[in-house]
């Protein structure tokens, strides 16, 4: 099925490895994004090169030829700190850091399913041998969630409990709120209370096309 796969890199890794690392997250299906991100013009130059000779040899070129063609990018940035802005947007299911200073963008980092950090790791490791978890958010997921893992199955509850007094203190907030955004009915649920434990208290409502004009509540007949 579909991958979503991002190199990060500046002129240390050379354009050989790249193309094997696009390509080899590109055959996993046809609408597979494989993008590079660079501070190199060369080395984008050389890559763009290499996959097209890549894709004359290798026996998935049908698969990751279209994955390619339609969702391969190469970008090209001025320094890290764009890089590294680029790479947060995109949020990539795979994030490779193929840089000197790959721990900055470890550091830094904050959108993405799973960093493979250095030259010497790849994606294919994560997907088969290394034991990490892979099961990974796709489509830009990672700008809001992670990876798979035991609390995804976990059934969580809460529960609340205040006094009388908090009651109070807490309603009165509550009950304002809730006539400003005109939910008489959940502001009842305050003004109830407030009611029997408030010395005075008078409910208002709130009316007017602001809702900000204030109307002692008629007594119940």
């Amino acid at each position: 099925g579909p991958t979503d796969t991002l190199l990060l890199c500046d002129d240390s890794v050379d354009a050989e490895i790249c193309a094997a690392d696009l390509l080899g997250q590109a055959e996993h299906g046809y609408n597979s994004p494989a993008i590079l991100v660079t501070t190199s013009e060369q080395l984008a130059s050389a890559t763009i090169a290499q996959i097209e000779k890549e894709l004359t040899m290798i026996p998935t070129a049908d698969t990751a030829g279209k994955s390619w063609a339609d969702y391969g990018e190469v970008i090209v940035v001025k320094d890290d700190a764009e890089m590294l802005e680029v790479a947060e947007d995109i949020a990539s299911e795979h994030v490779q850091i193929m840089h000197r200073d790959w721990k900055f963008f470890k550091e830094n980092m904050r959108n993405y399913g799973a960093l493979f950090c250095g030259v010497e790791t790849n994606v294919a490791y994560g997907d088969k041998v290394i034991g990490t978890n892979h099961t990974l958010p796709t489509q830009t997921a990672g700008r809001y969630t992670g990876g798979l893992w035991v609390g995804k199955f976990i059934k969580t509850h809460t529960y609340q409990h205040i006094t009388k007094e908090a009651s109070v203190e807490i309603g009165d907030y509550c009950s304002r709120l809730c006539g400003y955004e005109n939910f008489a009915g959940h502001k009842e649920q305050a003004d109830v209370r407030l009611r029997k434990w408030k010395p005075g208290y008078d409910t208002k409502y709130y009316e007017g096309t602001a809702n900000q004009t204030l109307l002692s509540r008629p007594d119940a007949k």
